[in-house]
Protein backbone atom coordinates (compact mmCIF):
# COMPACT_ATOMS: atom_id res chain seq x y z
CA UNK A 1 0.00 0.00 0.00
CA UNK A 2 1.11 3.34 -1.09
CA UNK A 3 1.88 5.50 1.87
CA UNK A 4 2.15 9.29 2.10
CA UNK A 5 5.28 10.49 4.70
CA UNK A 6 3.35 13.78 6.78
CA UNK A 7 4.60 15.71 9.64
CA UNK A 8 2.93 17.60 11.96
CA UNK A 9 4.46 21.38 12.96
CA UNK A 10 3.42 22.47 16.07
CA UNK A 11 2.48 19.73 18.60
CA UNK A 12 1.00 21.51 21.51
CA UNK A 13 -2.29 20.28 22.40
CA UNK A 14 -3.81 19.92 18.71
CA UNK A 15 -0.86 18.83 17.51
CA UNK A 16 -0.57 15.99 19.27
CA UNK A 17 -3.77 14.64 18.78
CA UNK A 18 -3.24 14.90 14.87
CA UNK A 19 0.12 13.19 15.49
CA UNK A 20 -2.21 10.73 17.14
CA UNK A 21 -4.55 10.73 14.29
CA UNK A 22 -1.85 10.42 11.82
CA UNK A 23 -0.44 7.47 13.43
CA UNK A 24 -3.68 6.03 13.07
CA UNK A 25 -4.12 6.28 9.12
CA UNK A 26 -3.12 3.01 7.23
CA UNK A 27 -2.38 4.67 4.12
CA UNK A 28 -0.28 7.40 5.79
CA UNK A 29 3.41 7.59 7.73
CA UNK A 30 3.92 10.04 10.65
CA UNK A 31 7.70 10.60 9.69
CA UNK A 32 8.38 13.33 12.82
CA UNK A 33 7.48 16.64 14.55
CA UNK A 34 8.64 19.68 14.97
CA UNK A 35 8.03 22.65 17.78
CA UNK A 36 9.34 25.68 18.16
CA UNK A 37 9.71 24.02 22.33
CA UNK A 38 12.31 21.55 21.60
CA UNK A 39 11.21 19.68 24.74
CA UNK A 40 7.69 19.21 23.78
CA UNK A 41 8.25 18.03 20.43
CA UNK A 42 10.66 15.39 22.39
CA UNK A 43 7.75 14.39 24.38
CA UNK A 44 5.39 13.80 21.52
CA UNK A 45 7.72 12.27 19.28
CA UNK A 46 8.54 9.58 21.81
CA UNK A 47 5.01 8.78 22.32
CA UNK A 48 4.34 7.99 18.85
CA UNK A 49 7.99 6.44 18.02
CA UNK A 50 8.73 9.11 15.60
CA UNK A 51 11.73 11.46 15.25
CA UNK A 52 11.51 14.92 16.71
CA UNK A 53 13.30 17.23 14.35
CA UNK A 54 15.61 20.64 15.49
CA UNK A 55 14.13 22.92 12.44
CA UNK A 56 11.39 23.20 9.99
CA UNK A 57 13.73 22.26 7.18
CA UNK A 58 14.97 19.57 8.20
CA UNK A 59 11.52 17.85 8.72
CA UNK A 60 10.32 19.24 5.30
CA UNK A 61 13.07 17.32 3.66
CA UNK A 62 11.57 13.72 4.86
CA UNK A 63 7.59 14.59 4.21
CA UNK A 64 5.49 14.87 0.90
CA UNK A 65 2.91 16.74 3.53
CA UNK A 66 2.78 18.66 6.57
CA UNK A 67 -0.13 19.25 9.39
CA UNK A 68 0.33 22.79 11.04
CA UNK A 69 -1.17 23.16 14.30
CA UNK A 70 1.04 26.04 15.43
CA UNK A 71 -0.35 29.19 16.59
CA UNK A 72 -2.46 31.13 14.26
CA UNK A 73 0.30 34.30 13.45
CA UNK A 74 2.58 31.25 12.04
CA UNK A 75 0.46 29.73 9.73
CA UNK A 76 1.70 32.27 7.36
CA UNK A 77 5.56 31.77 7.37
CA UNK A 78 5.28 28.43 8.17
CA UNK A 79 2.52 27.33 5.14
CA UNK A 80 4.66 29.10 2.52
CA UNK A 81 8.00 27.89 3.60
CA UNK A 82 6.37 24.55 3.05
CA UNK A 83 4.54 25.43 -0.52
CA UNK A 84 8.21 26.47 -1.51
CA UNK A 85 9.64 23.07 -1.13
CA UNK A 86 6.25 21.82 -2.83
CA UNK A 87 4.88 19.78 0.32
CA UNK A 88 1.15 19.56 0.37
CA UNK A 89 -0.56 21.67 3.65
CA UNK A 90 -3.13 21.14 6.16
CA UNK A 91 -3.49 24.05 8.38
CA UNK A 92 -5.57 24.44 11.25
CA UNK A 93 -8.41 27.37 11.23
CA UNK A 94 -8.57 30.53 11.32
CA UNK A 95 -5.85 30.08 7.59
CA UNK A 96 -4.00 33.11 8.66
CA UNK A 97 -3.81 35.96 10.70
CA UNK A 98 -4.61 38.61 7.78
CA UNK A 99 -6.32 38.43 4.58
CA UNK A 100 -3.47 39.14 2.75
CA UNK A 101 -1.73 36.79 4.36
CA UNK A 102 -4.39 34.05 3.31
CA UNK A 103 -5.00 35.42 -0.36
CA UNK A 104 -0.98 34.84 -0.92
CA UNK A 105 -0.92 31.30 0.30
CA UNK A 106 -4.02 30.42 -1.88
CA UNK A 107 -2.07 31.66 -4.58
CA UNK A 108 1.12 30.05 -4.06
CA UNK A 109 -0.97 26.86 -3.34
CA UNK A 110 -2.90 27.32 -6.82
CA UNK A 111 0.16 28.48 -8.77
CA UNK A 112 1.96 25.02 -7.69
CA UNK A 113 -1.11 22.60 -8.01
CA UNK A 114 -0.70 21.83 -4.03
CA UNK A 115 -3.07 20.00 -2.07
CA UNK A 116 -4.18 22.71 0.96
CA UNK A 117 -7.04 22.38 3.24
CA UNK A 118 -8.33 24.21 5.96
CA UNK A 119 -9.07 22.61 9.29
CA UNK A 120 -12.92 23.41 10.00
CA UNK A 121 -13.45 20.33 11.61
CA UNK A 122 -16.66 20.92 12.56
CA UNK A 123 -18.01 19.96 8.49
CA UNK A 124 -16.84 16.40 9.62
CA UNK A 125 -19.13 16.42 12.80
CA UNK A 126 -21.15 13.27 12.41
CA UNK A 127 -24.33 15.13 13.35
CA UNK A 128 -24.13 17.40 9.93
CA UNK A 129 -22.65 14.78 8.08
CA UNK A 130 -26.12 12.88 8.68
CA UNK A 131 -27.56 15.91 7.29
CA UNK A 132 -26.16 15.92 4.13
CA UNK A 133 -29.20 14.59 2.07
CA UNK A 134 -32.00 17.10 3.67
CA UNK A 135 -29.69 20.61 3.77
CA UNK A 136 -30.45 22.15 0.11
CA UNK A 137 -31.60 26.44 0.61
CA UNK A 138 -31.38 27.34 3.72
CA UNK A 139 -33.00 30.72 3.89
CA UNK A 140 -32.67 31.43 7.77
CA UNK A 141 -30.27 29.70 10.32
CA UNK A 142 -29.59 30.51 14.54
CA UNK A 143 -25.96 29.35 15.26
CA UNK A 144 -25.36 29.61 18.95
CA UNK A 145 -21.74 28.57 20.26
CA UNK A 146 -20.66 28.77 23.61
CA UNK A 147 -17.71 27.53 25.93
CA UNK A 148 -16.52 27.93 29.15
CA UNK A 149 -13.25 30.11 29.67
CA UNK A 150 -10.14 28.60 28.94
CA UNK A 151 -7.05 30.79 28.41
CA UNK A 152 -5.89 28.74 25.45
CA UNK A 153 -7.40 30.56 22.14
CA UNK A 154 -7.45 34.02 24.12
CA UNK A 155 -4.85 35.40 21.65
CA UNK A 156 -7.37 36.14 18.96
CA UNK A 157 -11.20 37.00 19.22
CA UNK A 158 -13.85 34.88 20.11
CA UNK A 159 -15.09 35.86 16.45
CA UNK A 160 -11.57 33.98 15.02
CA UNK A 161 -11.67 31.15 17.92
CA UNK A 162 -15.20 30.04 17.90
CA UNK A 163 -17.43 31.79 15.58
CA UNK A 164 -15.23 30.97 12.33
CA UNK A 165 -17.04 27.38 13.03
CA UNK A 166 -20.48 28.41 12.00
CA UNK A 167 -19.52 30.82 9.74
CA UNK A 168 -17.52 28.42 7.29
CA UNK A 169 -20.55 25.94 7.60
CA UNK A 170 -23.06 28.82 7.01
CA UNK A 171 -20.95 29.66 3.86
CA UNK A 172 -21.05 26.35 2.75
CA UNK A 173 -24.80 26.05 3.08
CA UNK A 174 -25.95 29.58 1.67
CA UNK A 175 -24.68 29.44 -2.17
CA UNK A 176 -24.84 33.23 -2.35
CA UNK A 177 -22.61 36.55 -1.66
CA UNK A 178 -22.92 38.16 1.80
CA UNK A 179 -25.09 41.42 1.52
CA UNK A 180 -24.44 43.35 4.59
CA UNK A 181 -22.83 42.23 7.92
CA UNK A 182 -23.71 43.81 11.33
CA UNK A 183 -22.54 43.14 14.44
CA UNK A 184 -21.84 43.62 18.52
CA UNK A 185 -19.81 42.47 20.82
CA UNK A 186 -17.32 42.90 24.02
CA UNK A 187 -13.91 41.85 25.56
CA UNK A 188 -14.53 40.71 29.24
CA UNK A 189 -12.22 38.81 30.66
CA UNK A 190 -9.13 38.90 27.63
CA UNK A 191 -8.03 41.53 25.72
CA UNK A 192 -10.26 41.04 22.70
CA UNK A 193 -13.33 40.18 22.27
CA UNK A 194 -14.69 37.11 24.19
CA UNK A 195 -18.83 37.56 23.30
CA UNK A 196 -19.58 38.45 20.14
CA UNK A 197 -22.97 38.24 17.65
CA UNK A 198 -23.65 38.66 14.05
CA UNK A 199 -26.12 38.96 11.69
CA UNK A 200 -25.25 38.12 8.16
CA UNK A 201 -27.56 39.04 5.10
CA UNK A 202 -27.00 37.36 1.81
CA UNK A 203 -27.64 38.41 -1.30
CA UNK A 204 -30.60 35.84 -2.17
CA UNK A 205 -32.99 37.00 0.58
CA UNK A 206 -31.19 34.15 3.24
CA UNK A 207 -30.16 35.58 7.20
CA UNK A 208 -27.79 33.66 9.52
CA UNK A 209 -27.65 34.81 13.29
CA UNK A 210 -24.70 33.70 14.82
CA UNK A 211 -23.57 34.05 18.43
CA UNK A 212 -20.38 32.93 19.93
CA UNK A 213 -19.05 33.37 23.94
CA UNK A 214 -15.90 32.10 25.42
CA UNK A 215 -17.55 32.96 28.97
CA UNK A 216 -20.17 30.46 29.63
CA UNK A 217 -21.41 27.94 32.99
CA UNK A 218 -22.00 25.45 30.20
CA UNK A 219 -21.22 24.32 26.79
CA UNK A 220 -23.57 24.96 23.85
CA UNK A 221 -23.09 24.16 20.10
CA UNK A 222 -25.99 24.72 18.35
CA UNK A 223 -27.76 25.02 15.01
CA UNK A 224 -30.67 25.02 13.69
CA UNK A 225 -32.04 25.74 9.92
CA UNK A 226 -34.68 26.99 8.03
CA UNK A 227 -35.75 26.52 4.78
CA UNK A 228 -39.10 25.43 2.45
CA UNK A 229 -40.69 22.66 4.28
CA UNK A 230 -37.95 22.14 6.84
CA UNK A 231 -36.82 22.81 10.37
CA UNK A 232 -33.86 21.26 11.01
CA UNK A 233 -31.63 21.04 14.62
CA UNK A 234 -28.41 19.96 15.21
CA UNK A 235 -26.17 19.79 18.09
CA UNK A 236 -22.75 19.22 18.03
CA UNK A 237 -21.63 18.25 21.15
CA UNK A 238 -24.12 15.12 20.95
CA UNK A 239 -24.13 14.92 17.41
CA UNK A 240 -27.55 14.24 17.63
CA UNK A 241 -29.73 15.94 14.37
CA UNK A 242 -33.56 16.31 14.18
CA UNK A 243 -35.83 17.04 11.18
CA UNK A 244 -39.61 18.16 10.64
CA UNK A 245 -40.39 18.37 7.27
CA UNK A 246 -43.09 18.49 4.85
CA UNK A 247 -43.73 15.16 2.69
CA UNK A 248 -46.03 14.66 0.33
CA UNK A 249 -48.75 12.13 0.30
CA UNK A 250 -47.65 9.87 -1.61
CA UNK A 251 -43.98 9.65 -0.81
CA UNK A 252 -43.59 6.24 1.57
CA UNK A 253 -42.30 7.46 4.94
CA UNK A 254 -38.76 6.73 6.27
CA UNK A 255 -37.89 4.04 8.70
CA UNK A 256 -38.67 5.33 12.21
CA UNK A 257 -40.16 8.97 11.18
CA UNK A 258 -43.26 9.57 13.24
CA UNK A 259 -46.19 11.44 11.37
CA UNK A 260 -48.26 14.44 12.99
CA UNK A 261 -51.19 14.60 10.66
CA UNK A 262 -51.64 16.33 7.22
CA UNK A 263 -51.68 19.62 6.45
CA UNK A 264 -53.34 21.56 3.25
CA UNK A 265 -55.83 20.77 0.68
CA UNK A 266 -56.35 18.85 -2.42
CA UNK A 267 -53.53 18.39 -4.07
CA UNK A 268 -50.89 20.84 -1.86
CA UNK A 269 -51.66 18.38 1.05
CA UNK A 270 -48.56 17.40 2.78
CA UNK A 271 -47.99 15.12 5.78
CA UNK A 272 -45.58 16.76 8.54
CA UNK A 273 -42.89 14.18 10.34
CA UNK A 274 -40.61 13.79 12.38
CA UNK A 275 -37.13 11.97 11.88
CA UNK A 276 -33.60 11.74 13.52
CA UNK A 277 -31.16 10.97 10.83
CA UNK A 278 -28.46 8.09 11.92
CA UNK A 279 -25.34 9.84 12.87
CA UNK A 280 -22.35 8.66 11.52
CA UNK A 281 -20.15 6.61 13.49
CA UNK A 282 -16.56 9.17 12.32
CA UNK A 283 -14.34 10.85 14.57
CA UNK A 284 -14.24 14.07 13.15
CA UNK A 285 -10.75 14.91 13.66
CA UNK A 286 -9.43 11.15 12.38
CA UNK A 287 -12.01 11.69 9.55
CA UNK A 288 -10.60 15.59 8.03
CA UNK A 289 -7.25 14.42 8.00
CA UNK A 290 -7.68 11.05 6.33
CA UNK A 291 -9.72 12.61 3.35
CA UNK A 292 -6.80 15.36 3.37
CA UNK A 293 -4.42 12.17 3.15
CA UNK A 294 -6.61 10.73 0.52
CA UNK A 295 -6.34 13.80 -1.78
CA UNK A 296 -2.59 14.33 -1.61
CA UNK A 297 -2.02 10.23 -2.63
CA UNK A 298 -4.66 10.06 -5.24
CA UNK A 299 -5.20 14.15 -6.26
CA UNK A 300 -8.80 13.74 -4.85
CA UNK A 301 -10.53 17.12 -4.62
CA UNK A 302 -10.25 19.10 -1.38
CA UNK A 303 -13.15 19.17 1.34
CA UNK A 304 -12.73 22.24 2.98
CA UNK A 305 -10.19 24.18 1.08
CA UNK A 306 -8.03 27.38 1.07
CA UNK A 307 -10.71 28.80 -0.30
CA UNK A 308 -13.20 28.21 1.80
CA UNK A 309 -10.89 29.25 4.99
CA UNK A 310 -10.35 32.62 3.34
CA UNK A 311 -14.20 33.20 2.81
CA UNK A 312 -14.54 32.40 5.99
CA UNK A 313 -11.65 34.37 7.31
CA UNK A 314 -12.86 37.75 4.87
CA UNK A 315 -16.45 37.43 6.80
CA UNK A 316 -15.30 36.67 10.59
CA UNK A 317 -12.82 40.04 9.85
CA UNK A 318 -15.62 42.35 9.01
CA UNK A 319 -17.57 41.00 11.47
CA UNK A 320 -14.74 42.52 13.94
CA UNK A 321 -14.21 45.56 12.56
CA UNK A 322 -18.30 45.91 12.77
CA UNK A 323 -17.93 45.29 16.55
CA UNK A 324 -14.49 47.54 16.82
CA UNK A 325 -16.84 50.15 14.84
CA UNK A 326 -19.41 49.81 17.46
CA UNK A 327 -17.52 50.60 20.23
Amino acid sequence: MEKLSVGVIGVGHLGKLHSKMFNQISNCELVGVFDSNPEQAKLVAEEFGVKHFNSIDELLSKVKAVSIAATTSAHHEVAKKCFEKNINVFVEKPITATIEQGEELVKIANEKKLKFQVGHIERFNPGLLSLESFISDPMFIQSDRLAQFNPRGTDVAVVLDLMIHDIDIILSFIKSDVKQIDANGVAVVSDHIDIANARIQFENGAVANVTASRISQKKMRKMRIFQKDHYISLDFITGVSEVYRLQAIDEAALPNSISFGEMGVGDKKKRLIYEQPESKEVNALNYELQLFVDSVLYDKKIVVSGEDGLRALKVAEIIIQKIEQSK
